[in-house]
């Protein structure tokens, strides 16, 4: 792992100061630049997690479950990377963890357009106010506070989209 020797290093500098394994943490977990939109990172990055959706889709059910939880993994390495190298905690760049909450929120579900829609506002509203218990993992340390908040959102958002799809019948 390359460490940069600085407190707080703006995001392009971190990148062109690290090495291999830090560009490459800073790249995945910034979503492959995703996450460096100026305003909402993290909508950006939620949006940009449709070609995992369909990826861990596309899988099917048990390769699926194997994909997210491989993702999640890379994204708990590459966030706690981030906050190392760019000596901030939880970093807006980071958007790995909205790619791993909203895959988690869509896993099992039909990807048709009512529960990709649905499962991005529900999945971002979980995510930005943060209901108990999501709020609590948020204290974990590295990068499993970054990511674990936004899997255990994209649980109860899939959820509510399994109970909302057999009330409402979509």
């Amino acid at each position: 792992m390359s460490s940069v020797p600085s407190d707080r290093l703006p995001f392009r500098e971190a990148f062109r100061r690290s090495g291999l394994s830090g560009r490459t943490a800073l790249a995945f977990s910034s979503w492959f630049g995703a996450g460096l939109f100026p305003r909402a990172p993290g909508t950006f990055g939620t949006l940009a997690a449709l070609p995992a959706a369909f990826l861990m889709d596309a899988a099917g059910p048990l390769g699926g479950g194997f994909f997210i939880l491989a993702f999640i993994g890379c994204a708990v390495w590459a966030a706690g990377i981030t906050e190392r190298v760019l000596g901030r905690k939880d970093p807006p760049e980071v958007v790995t963890d909205e790619v791993a909450g909203y895959m988690v929120t869509l896993y099992l579900l039909p990807l048709s357009w009512v529960y990709l829609t649905g499962a991005f506002f529900v999945f971002r509203i979980l995510d930005i106010v943060k209901p108990f218990p999501v709020n609590r993992m948020e204290r974990l340390s590295g990068g499993a506070g970054v990511v674990l908040d936004d899997v255990l959102a994209g649980v109860f958002a899939n959820l509510i989209l399994r109970l909302a799809g057999t009330v409402f019948g979509f």
